[in-house]
């Protein structure tokens, strides 16, 4: 496979050409220091083949402080070092991600003025950045160089300097955010060209230096455009850089930078291929979704690109890369590209994390969860949703006998039949067959066994509205299992929860659908996934109705009942039936439990799912004890 092919970056020679980007993390401490807990997690990847590794990036000025736990460059030499250190030892090559947020950062946490070329309007925040004084620019084309410097010191293989997404560097190429009359203005490359110079300088020519651009900022109106990058590119290429990586999106478009599942994988390939086409030698890497390996295969073959950067598929599956080498290509965890996890640039401040693969962030805390019984055991784990699934195969993998016993005829349950966790839920089935794992369909009977895993998940909640007798109600994942059909005519959606669920059906119902959530805006939590505005924008195409701030109050035959929480005035909307997609509780336990998992115990997300299913089958040896 040309993927696990060696590619000569400049002065080096990366392994293969597989890249993990510089995502955001939360692994850094409150004084914007990269930790142990980087360097665990930039390791993981090493080890399963990765062989490019780009640091999550840092903050070249003290300007810059765009998220609470962002590194801080001046202050991340002995981070870079003990990553660089932890990464070499397994053959990958690590680059320092060098950043400058600009006016798309935050002034909460430094008290500072945002700096930007222009004062334009951060979208989120709404906060004016200050007009950047050549004192300003001086500082930060300082800041960038002082910064290359301490991370080759440090021992990085070289630097990438941020031009895509939240990037200073960025708003001065566009005419979006570059509305200047000055030189830095009228030569809109100037500011990126002498950043680029002055990092060359000090890094040496032993040293990569790598730069991620926008070419296609997704604004045709004034921003950079595919026609203008294919002359944007050659431009900086010039600058000595040794590798470019496309991506695209823009200060108004953040959430296409990475999109989740609603947008099609591989979304760059068009736009790597022209600036590849463009750059002549220099080696391009395709980003933008780039999950599955064959297809990654498919684009380096077809010349669309040197390397492929495949960070999500890296957070689901570190080994992706080993796998690939040792053949075992369906034994790779997929990426379902949820952003659930992964996304943790908000105001909760999480750490990274992944759906399908929970220790993803969790490195140097987590057990090796498979690591080999000692005291073998005959488990029976009665569900086959995620959770009983993961336990199941966890526990075999282990060296365990297990029985999954699951009272309908398919294994995957909710999540196998519907929604972006589908090929994960086919993975895991697959898994669990491939670890020798007894699966027992269509039966609630439960074998005798040395422990029980219970993994029922979860039951239709309280009802707190009135439903009249010859109404029609329909609990959701009765509807998606196929058990409660819903007839023709409008169909009422309530959602008090304000996720995904509701928001799918209604967009597969369109005109037919009237959605009724209590917040101001439909969807209200899908902010965490970067798809609430997307998402508001599919509901207005399909043509769905929308009741918001809406209270449901009562289901009739032919109606729903509603009432507006602010003014408490009450109107009804035509339903041949309402679709129940509200909170959910556990289903009642089991005598024979030894232990209880996922959505029997709280009904929450896939990642509870997968990470009680592990903990099960390491936690099953002291069961007995």
């Amino acid at each position: 496979m040309q993927i696990l092919d060696p590619l000569p970056l400049g002065p080096l020679l990366a392994p293969n050409r597989v890249m993990f980007g510089p995502i955001v993390t939360n692994l850094g401490d409150d004084d914007r220091l990269l930790t142990a807990r980087h360097a665990h997690f930039y390791e993981r990847r090493a080890i399963g083949g990765c062989g490019i590794i780009v640091v999550e990036g840092a903050s070249v000025h003290e300007s810059d402080w765009p998220y609470e736990r962002a590194p801080l460059a001046q202050r991340c030499g002995p981070g870079w070092a003990q990553i660089a250190t932890a990464c070499h030892q397994h053959g990958a090559l690590v680059l320092a991600s060098l950043d400058h947020a600009g006016g798309q950062g935050s002034s909460a946490y430094n008290q500072l003025p945002m700096l930007a070329p222009s004062r334009v309007p951060e979208v989120n925040s709404r906060e004016v950045p200050k007009w950047m004084e050549p004192e300003d620019i001086d500082a930060v084309i300082q800041g960038f160089a002082d910064a290359a410097a301490l991370a080759v010191h440090s021992g990085c293989d070289g630097v990438e300097v941020n031009a895509g997404q939240h990037s200073l560097v960025r708003q001065f190429l566009s005419g979006l955010t570059n509305h200047r009359g000055d030189q830095w203005g009228q030569d809109r490359t100037l500011f990126a060209r002498q950043i680029l110079d002055a990092v060359r300088s000090v890094v040496g020519s032993d040293h990569v230096v790598g730069l991620r651009l926008s070419c296609d900022e997704l604004a045709p109106w004034a921003g950079i455009t595919p026609q203008a990058a294919t002359e944007l590119a050659p431009q900086l290429a010039a600058c000595g850089i040794d590798y470019l990586v496309v991506c695209r999106g823009s200060i108004y478009s953040h959430e296409k930078t990475r999109a989740d599942f609603h947008e099609p994988d591989n979304f760059n390939l068009d736009l790597c291929a022209s600036i590849k086409g463009a750059v002549g030698d220099l080696p391009v890497f395709l980003q933008g979704s780039v999950i599955d390996p064959n297809a990654a295969e498919r684009a380096l073959a077809d010349g669309i690109c040197n390397g492929v950067e495949m960070t999500r598929a890296q957070l689901a599956d570190p080994d992706v890369v080993s796998k690939l080498r040792e053949g075992q290509v369906k034994a790779i965890r997929p990426c379902i590209r949820c952003n659930q996890t992964c996304q943790v640039r908000d105001a909760r401040n999480p750490i990274i994390s992944c759906v399908a693969e929970p220790s993803t962030g969790r490195e140097s805390d987590d057990p090796n969860w498979f690591a080999a019984t000692t005291t073998p055991l005959h488990l029976v784990v009665v569900g086959g949703g995620v959770a009983g699934l993961e336990a199941a195969r966890v526990a075999a993998l282990r060296g365990h006998r297990v029985t999954l016993i699951e009272q309908s005829d398919q294994l995957g349950g909710l999540a196998i039949r519907t929604g972006p966790g589908r090929p994960f839920a086919q993975w895991l089935v697959e898994a669990v067959h491939a670890a020798g794992v007894t699966v027992m369909l269509n039966t609630s009977q439960i074998p005798v066994a040395d422990v029980v895993v219970q993994a029922t998940g979860g039951q239709p909640g309280t009802r707190e509205y009135h439903v009249d007798a010859d109404a029609t109600v329909i609990d959701i994942v009765q509807y998606r299992l196929g058990l409660s059909p819903l007839p023709d005519g409008p169909i009422a959606i309530f959602d008090p929860i304000g996720g995904p669920i509701a928001i799918a059906l209604a967009e597969e119902l369109g005109e037919r659908a009237t959605l009724i959530t209590q917040d101001n805006i439909a969807g209200n939590e899908l902010s965490r996934t970067g798809d609430l505005a997307p998402a508001n924008v599919r509901l207005a195409q399909k043509g769905v109705t929308i009741c918001r701030r809406a209270l449901l109050r009562a289901v009739h035959a032919d109606a729903v009942q509603i009432e507006d929480r602010f003014s408490g005035q009450q109107y009804s909307v035509a339903a041949a039936a309402l679709v129940d997609c509200g909170f959910r509780l556990p289903t009642d336990q089991i005598a024979q439990a030894d232990m209880q998992i996922g959505d029997c115990v709280a009904p929450r997300t896939m990642y509870e799912a997968v990470l009680e299913g592990r903990r099960a089958a390491l936690a099953a040896d002291s069961v007995l004890s």
